[in-house]
């Protein structure tokens, strides 16, 4: 997989989240930016991918904890079978901002992102900071809690 841009990451911590810009189900554009004021995991998934869907449970129960709070999840399919993705969102109780880019690894929210692993998850502050990459289980809900805060 190619990087946008050589040798300078555009998901360093501390610098402005990318934009992403992709459809939900029912095609509507969906952006990133659209969110800030919020604090935003934006998580990449399959419907394919087991470690994926075996962090959904976890994800649901995060965001049902913290929405009422300030938290945003957008999650970001890289699945080429768009109905799959349907399926899986509704299968694992997704209720969360979906969307999904069918070019897959070669998608620009996943080239732009640097993901070449999945589930990757990144953690944007209300200002639209990026904050953390990569968190799972208790730290993530850890670094959640102390965003919402600010």
């Amino acid at each position: 997989m190619s990087t946008v841009m050589t040798g300078f990451s555009q998901t360093k911590s501390g610098h402005p989240a990318c934009e992403i810009s992709l459809p939900d189900s029912s095609g509507n554009m969906i952006r990133l930016s659209d969110l800030k004021g919020r604090v935003v995991l934006v998580d990449f998934w399959a419907s394919w991918c087991g470690p994926c869907r075996n962090n959904n449970p976890h994800l649901v129960r995060l965001y049902n904890k913290y929405r009422n709070q300030g938290l945003q999840i957008l999650g970001v399919s890289i699945d080429d079978n768009r109905e799959e993705w349907r399926k899986a969102v509704q299968q694992d109780k997704l209720e969360w901002i979906q969307v999904n880019d069918s070019k897959g690894w070669d998608g620009s929210a996943a080239m732009t992102y640097e993901v070449n692993a999945i589930p990757a998850s990144f953690l944007i502050d209300k200002d639209g900071i990026l904050r953390k990459t990569g968190l799972m289980g208790r730290s993530l809900e850890s670094e959640i809690r102390s965003l919402l805060k600010k």
